[in-house]
């Protein structure tokens, strides 16, 4: 069955020897799609409503896989014209991309092995990141972002099925992008998890009471609450909040 088995297929954009221009023009054509794709949302919107607008006022903040360091300078942006402070610490394991933005808290490291004592973090995030990953990378990378989490844990990601794959293909064509950047974009989402996947992986990391649902059908998510999982053996699941 079409899209029923995950790509492992590597991505071209992946590549560590590719030449810091290409690099550049890369994260500037992804700059562009996720715009339009509206990336950020999860983590304004969605989080806000979840954590509630009284939590949210003063943050730290982990992003996992950040490459070029927009998302964080993004939130930051938020936050500040509502009148909150946000500091969004970027991680990622290129760290040339997170040298293409002049911003602090950039930090070069493996989403394995995160250079982090436990509880560093209020929220901890990542988007569109663990595809890049083998299972087996995935699952530590779960378990070390819930170790490095004070309170929050709030994962996203390509969700592997027929309906985001024509939604990417008809945006990327329209953007006009690069023939590898074409290929990649589409390789993405056959390389994404699905739902009883992301679950099978989160009781893998062992996150009691994560909670996996879907965006619009287009991406999954991994919601899940140190002081909530505490006590959902006696107050029950986590509520999910509807996009």
């Amino acid at each position: 069955m079409f899209l029923r088995e995950r790509a492992r297929q590597l991505e071209y954009c992946d590549r560590q020897d590719l030449p810091l221009g290409e690099v550049a023009a890369n994260y500037q054509q992804l700059a562009r799609f996720n715009r339009l794709a509206l990336l950020a949302d999860p983590f304004t919107r969605l989080l806000v409503r979840w954590l509630g607008r009284e939590r949210v006022a003063r943050l730290t903040l982990l992003d996992l896989g950040a490459g070029d360091g927009s998302l964080a300078e993004q939130l930051e942006s938020w936050a500040r014209a509502r009148g909150w402070d946000w500091q969004v610490t970027s991680l990622d394991m290129n760290w040339r991309a997170l040298g293409l933005r002049s911003r602090p808290r950039r930090v070069a490291a493996s989403v394995c092995a995160l250079p982090f004592p436990d509880a560093s973090f209020d929220v901890v995030i990542a988007s569109q990141m663990a595809h890049h990953l083998t299972e087996t990378q995935a699952v530590q990378h779960f378990r070390e972002a819930w170790r490095v989490t004070r309170e929050t844990l709030f994962l996203t990601d390509t969700h592997r099925n027929a309906g985001a794959l024509c939604f990417v293909w008809l945006l990327l064509r329209t953007l006009r992008v690069t023939p590898h950047f074409f290929s990649d974009g589409l390789l993405s989402v056959r390389r994404g998890w699905r739902l009883k996947e992301w679950r099978a992986l989160a009781a893998q990391a062992e996150i009691p009471s994560a909670r996996i649902s879907l965006y619009y059908g287009s991406r999954v998510f991994l919601q899940a609450r140190k002081g909530l999982a505490e006590n959902a053996r006696t107050k029950g699941p986590i509520a999910r909040p509807k996009p």
